[in-house]
């Protein structure tokens, strides 16, 4: 069947994304580049996933409940999860901590013994930069800080930051980058090159086609994407009004010193018509 060129979605959408990768026909899609992240990092592949929450149609992109990230297990029962994230959700480090404490803790039952933990992986793949430095792929684990001795393995923590790329840089060779260049959205001018260089990328390309042709895929993905921007300016939103907060506190300090009002005003940003109306 030839597909008709359409605008294509945008994979950075979670909803998309687990539709990519998160679903039970594309077990092969997402091993593939799970075996790319963890290759670059150093570690052996993997030969087999089970995919935990694999998509269905009941996952709603307006339900508080469904969850888009990728959760999948190794045979040998290590735990992996991936999520995108579109937005700066802010707390992020502490936010990826909680959660990778609650995969960790809930593999026990009561009475069972602390050696039947496995290691888990949590894979965040950011929308926007995070990390001071230029490196697209950060990784973390729990070592000691001077002789970069390992304390235990158990814990593993990827940051992939897909601004860091440049799209324009496409590789003549395999590897990671070539799928972040996809997720990121890159020309697709250049995905014969990418899918040269990673064949296992073809099947997610035709996969974001096809969901790019369908009506419903578009709805629910139009509906998620405007979820995800409303949430965004909200947050963004809740983050001024407590930058502001701050600085009227600020401002207040000041003028309960003595301060005058124009080297208050200069001081913390606000008008002299805001510093009027503080309320000592």
């Amino acid at each position: 069947m030839e597909l008709i060129p359409v605008d294509l979605l945008d994979p950075r959408v979670d909803f998309v994304f687990k539709r990519i990768f998160g679903s039970e026909n594309n077990k092969d899609v997402l091993l593939a580049f799970l075996n790319r992240i963890f290759t670059e990092a150093g570690e052996p592949p993997l030969t087999e996933i089970i995919l935990m929450n694999p998509y269905t149609d009941k996952d709603d992109p307006l339900d508080k409940q469904s969850i888009f990230d990728v959760y999948a297990k190794t045979t040998e029962g290590k735990l992996i999860d991936i999520e995108m994230q579109l937005f700066n959700k802010y707390d992020i480090e502490k936010r990826t901590l909680f959660y990778w404490s609650k995969r960790y803790a809930s593999q026990l039952s009561e009475g069972e013994k602390y050696q039947e933990l496995k290691k888990c992986v949590t894979i965040n793949i950011l929308n926007y930069a995070f990390l001071k430095n230029e490196e697209y792929h950060n990784v973390f684990h729990l070592r000691e800080d001077r002789t970069g001795i390992s304390l235990i393995d158990d814990i593993e923590v990827h940051f992939l930051e897909l601004p860091k790329l440049d799209e324009r840089s496409v590789p003549s060779e395999g590897g990671l980058i070539n799928w972040l260049l996809f997720l990121k959205g890159a020309d697709t001018s250049h995905w014969e090159v990418l899918k040269m260089n990673e064949p296992g990328l073809e099947k997610a390309m035709d996969t974001l086609q096809y969901l790019s042709q369908d009506s419903e895929a578009r709805r629910l993905y139009e509906a998620r994407q405007k979820y995800l921007h409303d949430e965004a300016s909200m947050l963004g939103s809740a983050e001024m009004a407590g930058i502001k907060k701050g600085k009227i506190e600020v401002a207040r300090n000041l003028l309960a010193m003595g301060m005058d009002h124009a080297a208050v005003a200069k001081a913390t940003g606000l008008s002299e018509d805001e510093i009027q109306s503080i309320k000592l």
